[in-house]
């Protein structure tokens, strides 16, 4: 089963390689979408795959790379759209 999330999470997200590690994570478990910095300093996404995988990412966008603090992990479900590869925006 497919399942679809777009992902807002806040804390020090941002110059601690956090979409970089993300983009990694998602492409090893085949999971596509797209990852961005926000102007208010938190990190957005959004995830596409089998929901076992899309959960697995969820649970390290809650840890974050080592050096980031994460703070809150926003999840919102949407439809799947087909998305296959992923992104760094």
């Amino acid at each position: 089963m497919q399942r679809r999330v777009h992902v807002v999470v806040s804390g020090r997200v941002q110059g601690v390689f956090f979409r970089v590690g993300c983009a990694r994570e998602a492409r090893a478990r085949g999971v596509g979408g797209w990852v961005a910095n926000r102007p208010d300093g938190a990190v957005e996404a959004v995830f596409e795959g089998p929901t076992d995988q899309v959960e697995a990412l969820l649970g390290w966008c809650r840890a974050g790379p080592p050096s980031a603090r994460v703070d809150e992990v926003v999840i919102s479900e949407e439809p799947p759209s087909g998305d296959r590869a992923f992104s760094v925006r």
